[in-house]
């Protein structure tokens, strides 16, 4: 039987047969709140509004994107988890175009940075300059915010930035806040960055350190669209221009939805699973199979079982669930892993990536 409370239904001053009835309020008996998999009815409540929002985001991002249903939806994940996302792919798959349609369909700020080898710190972070005050000609130094101070930030090929220039990424990516001339300025959160970068042309390009990787929460990669997706991009891109995405969330609900994807529960056995796939990725741990330690020269660390549960519990939000399952954590296993697993030469002889080789940990973690 389900727990009853009571509350009081004041009369109406008149009712619909004539006659005025008692002003005293009458005590009636109606259900109390449930819950789910122990989430309280507010959070039920706000995971179905959470669930109908990233439908309507993919349906908004369909009008310009075409295909890519699986980019969008690791993008949507890292987005509610509160992490940042490097999408690697070929030229010409819309990548530049997918993020600036992300940040149309939010009520929220957008820069876009183009790195480019002569690109400096203070270019992206913003410097003091010199202005007059009016008083009495005196001159003062304000500070003039760089593009990084924004909601949604598109780092556009970062690769091609010197490694002064990506190191002060750094800041703003893990502290959201930025240091300039010993002064710090705190970023209006929500944070995003959202990198792009070109596998093709290394040569003259400074390929990320393993440390800012590490702050990726995703490595998304864009792969070239079907025969027929590719007919409808010649057919719609080539015809008259459309107009701008509808705005969906304001920075306060998308905030709310991030704490909202925190307090979905998980079960012990999803935690024990996370941390036992990234420690299998170690190859001087004694649990890493055989095969992996002859590939892997350093495996993923204490940040990938972190970004794995928040991106299990994101991804199983936004599919309307109310607990975490295995396949959330499954289906965000390559995202997470693949850029912190470090192959070595003999992995790259047997053509080997880091993405096949966490393919097979959890295929063989599936069949145990």
């Amino acid at each position: 039987m389900e727990p009853t409370q009571d509350f009081a239904i004041p009369a109406s001053p008149t009712s619909d047969f004539g006659f005025t009835p008692v002003t005293e309020p009458a005590t009636v008996t109606a259900p109390a709140p449930v819950s789910h998999d122990g989430l309280p009815q507010d959070d039920v409540m706000a995971i179905d509004a959470l669930g109908k929002t990233y439908q309507a985001f993919c349906d908004e991002l369909g009008k310009t994107i075409i295909g890519q249903q699986q980019v969008i939806e690791n993008l949507a994940i890292c987005l509610f988890a509160r992490g940042h996302a490097l999408l690697m792919g070929v030229p010409g798959l819309a990548k530049t175009l997918l993020v600036s349609s992300v940040a149309q369909t939010f009520d929220l700020s957008f820069n876009r940075i183009q790195f480019t080898p002569d690109l400096m710190p203070a270019d992206i972070t913003g410097t003091d300059i010199i202005q007059e005050t009016g008083i009495g000609g005196r001159r003062q130094f304000e500070f003039i915010k760089g593009p990084l101070f924004a909601n949604i930030v598109l780092a556009d090929e970062i690769n091609r930035a010197p490694a002064k220039t990506q190191s002060a990424m750094l800041e703003a990516m893990q502290e959201q806040k930025v240091t300039v001339l010993g002064n710090t300025y705190t970023l209006t959160p929500p944070f995003f960055v959202l990198a792009t970068q070109n596998p093709i042309e290394q040569e003259g390009t400074y390929p990320l350190p393993e440390a800012q990787l590490d702050r990726f929460m995703f490595l998304i990669e864009v792969g070239y669209p079907s025969a027929d997706e590719e007919k409808r991009i010649a057919r719609e891109t080539t015809g008259a221009a459309k107009g701008r995405l509808n705005q969906l969330l304001s920075g306060e609900k998308i905030l709310a939805f991030q704490q909202l994807v925190r307090r979905v529960p998980v079960p012990e056995h999803i935690y024990d699973y996370a941390v036992a796939i990234v420690r299998k990725t170690r190859p001087t741990e004694a649990d890493a199979p055989a095969w992996l330690k002859e590939l892997v020269g350093w495996g993923a660390g204490p940040r990938a079982v972190q970004y794995l549960i928040l991106g299990a519990k994101a991804r199983a939000a936004l599919k309307g669930s109310y607990m975490v399952r295995m396949e959330d954590i499954e289906a965000v296993a390559s995202p997470v892993l693949a850029h912190r697993v470090i192959t070595n030469f003999a992995a790259e002889s047997q053509g080997m990536t880091s993405k096949k080789v966490v393919e097979r940990l959890v295929a063989e973690m599936r069949e145990q």
